[in-house]
């Protein structure tokens, strides 16, 4: 043109710019997340999961990446109120999510939640590296059978006579199946949930 502009539209408008070493920058969020009562904003890569948001920008390392494929269940956390495997949750999709970790389970005068003191009154741990994900998770699993919820081991007669379900034995060892424990603490797991829910 006679004024010199190129008439071309720029092949680089609207690219996102480049990272280190002249790479593309991966796609970024703002996510906002209210964790254990205090609401974070955080400007996440899109491939960022829940876990390694808790772990690695908010420094909540009582979540454990045990086998990061949602197997072993050491990462559980309750979001809005369920058991969930953070290391398979992307963060992004957990924008505006209230997530309760186990730092958060006790009250912040620190004492103990229940199930906690259940835990070590039971020795219900060894190593302790599934202890945080088991505790998240008996949370969930009690919640979920005290708003009627079955589980493979829920007798057929609970299901024609929705309530509340008793978590016997069985049904706790079924409704935690999902946490694994390489030190073999189940019996004792089994008797601290239970003593909760008596």
């Amino acid at each position: 043109m006679a004024d010199g502009s190129d008439p071309r539209p720029d092949p680089g408008a609207g690219a996102v710019p480049p990272g280190p070493g002249g790479a593309a920058a991966p796609p970024t969020s703002r996510v906002t997340l209210k964790v254990n009562g205090t609401e974070h904003d955080l400007r996440l890569d899109h491939r960022v999961t829940l876990l390694d948001a808790l772990r690695g920008h908010l420094l909540l390392t009582g979540a454990k990446k045990g086998c990061d494929h949602g197997q072993c269940g050491a990462c559980t956390v309750l979001a809005d109120g369920r058991r969930v495997n953070s290391c398979l949750l992307l963060a992004v999709t957990q924008d505006g999510a209230d997530i309760t970790t186990v730092e958060g389970l006790g009250s912040t005068a620190g004492d103990l939640h229940p199930l906690q003191r259940a835990f070590l009154e039971r020795d219900a741990f060894q190593c302790g590296f599934c202890t945080p994900g088991q505790l998240c998770s008996a949370v969930g699993a009690i919640a979920e059978a005290a708003a009627g919820h079955p589980s493979h081991a829920t007798g057929a007669d609970a299901l024609t006579d929705p309530g509340p379900v008793t978590l016997t034995a069985e049904e706790v060892r079924e409704r935690m199946s999902g946490n694994l424990c390489r030190c073999g603490a189940y019996p004792r797991i089994v008797d601290a949930v239970r003593d909760v829910t008596a």
